[in-house]
């Protein structure tokens, strides 16, 4: 058997996207983005990145309902734009979620271990691998915990910080930001929103993928999108501008400056089961994309394997462990959260193109076509956007793609490797 099994609905779906969400946002991004923004422009910026994924939310919603198999947009790119387009929307999401998976575990360690960080993290790759090799219904559930403990540490800071803040309203206008600015903060939250895709990259283990897909994926961006929301004035209105922008943990700092010190532990534990649950769901994306270019021989025909009795992409997810965990041991990553949305923007660019030749759809009361071409302009204006280190690397990592994707055409037939 080469196929995976459907075994999601609706609700584990939403979970799955909540997973990949929750932690990212709150816990990594919003110091850099209070930073690049000022204090007047972190929420222009999240709303502007909400929209962006809302758009590239329903171009993926149509396309996964159209093409119910794994690889996400790697597998839209190639059916309705043609295989280079695919390639380098595999390619660039692969690379670039496989930096977020090294960044995301050695947060972890960062947070549990710190003098021993890098140790931690290949730790907990390997944990969160074994999960996901148990099957795609151990993920879910496992997800589903990991985002009801997130869900209760984050109604305890915000309380927290109502309470006791206390929450200053003015704080939200008191520093400009440009609109360069914005549009930067705009390229970095984009990094908290991205996981909402993780949904139609396992579009192949969703039931009734027509009716599922396109309702999980905005209930989960809207959920998410609400909860940033409120965390985003709860911290800009408690710590400031300044105070957000250097932050490296951001509602420790909140909860810090209520005077309870006391309850930064549950934060940071809190901190380490979000992360945990963005990396587990990292990780199954990264290895069905993996799958599908396999499939393809677009990656070595071997990791194309689905286990007789898991039903799941175990060589290629094995394959990502091994490649996550080197980069974690060797490398420095935690700088990777601009290279990797510049990458999955670009990704996210060729979702909305080929949304945009599906043509209209009479079944929709949103302007489908319209929010496709939007998204498209959107993705491609906040890559650019971001800082010049991030775009270059980004476009770098694509430009390596567009050359092997070159090579291969003119000296090699995909079959041989």
């Amino acid at each position: 058997m080469d196929h995976l099994a459907r075994r999601l609905g609706v609700p584990d779906a939403v979970v799955i996207g909540l997973g990949a969400m929750l932690g990212a946002g709150v816990f990594v991004v919003f110091g850099p983005a209070a930073a690049a923004a000022g204090g007047a422009g972190l929420l222009p910026a999240l709303v502007l990145a909400g929209f962006v994924a809302y758009c590239n939310a329903t171009s993926s919603a149509r396309l996964a309902a159209r093409y119910p198999e794994s690889g996400g947009t790697y597998v839209y790119g190639r059916e309705r734009l043609g295989p280079f387009a695919g390639f380098l929307a595999g390619w660039g999401f692969v690379v670039g979620k496989t930096a977020s998976c090294a960044a995301m575990a050695l947060t972890i360690g960062a947070y549990l271990w710190p003098g021993q960080a890098r140790l931690v993290a290949a730790g907990a790759v390997l944990a969160v691998t074994a999960v996901n090799l148990l099957g795609i219904g151990k993920t879910a559930a496992v997800t589903r915990a990991l985002v009801a403990l997130v869900l209760a540490v984050l109604a305890v800071v915000a309380v927290v910080g109502v309470l006791g803040g206390p929450v200053r309203l003015a704080r939200l206008t008191e520093t400009g930001g440009s609109v360069r600015g914005v549009l930067t903060a705009a390229g970095l939250l984009f990094f908290a929103f991205a996981g909402y895709a993780r949904i139609a990259t396992l579009g192949e283990e969703v039931r009734d993928p027509r009716r599922t897909i396109p309702r999980a994926v905005p209930v989960a961006l809207g959920v998410v999108l609400v909860i940033y929301l409120v965390l985003a004035v709860i911290t800009l209105g408690v710590l400031g501008a300044d105070r957000l922008a250097g932050s490296a943990a951001p509602l420790v700092d909140v909860v810090t400056a209520a005077d309870l010190p006391g309850l930064a532990w549950v934060v940071r534990a809190g901190a380490t089961i979000a992360v945990t649950g963005v990396l587990l769901s990292l990780v199954a994306g990264v290895g069905r994309t993996t799958l599908a270019m396999a499939r393809r021989r677009d990656l070595p025909g071997a990791l194309a394997a689905v286990h007789p009795v898991r039903q799941v992409p175990h060589r290629a997810e094995v394959a990502v462990a091994t490649v996550v965990v080197l980069v974690v041991l060797l490398g420095d990553v935690r700088q990777a959260i601009g290279f990797s949305s510049c990458t999955v923007l670009v990704y996210y660019a060729i979702t909305n193109a080929a949304a945009l030749t599906l043509g209209p759809d009479p079944d929709r009361r949103v302007p489908v076509r319209a929010l496709a071409g939007l998204g498209l302009i959107g993705c491609l204006l906040l890559a650019v956007s971001l800082p010049l280190g991030s775009v270059v690397a980004g476009f770098g990592v694509l430009a390596v793609g567009a050359v092997v994707f070159g090579l291969r055409r003119v000296g090699q037939r995909p079959s041989r490797w």
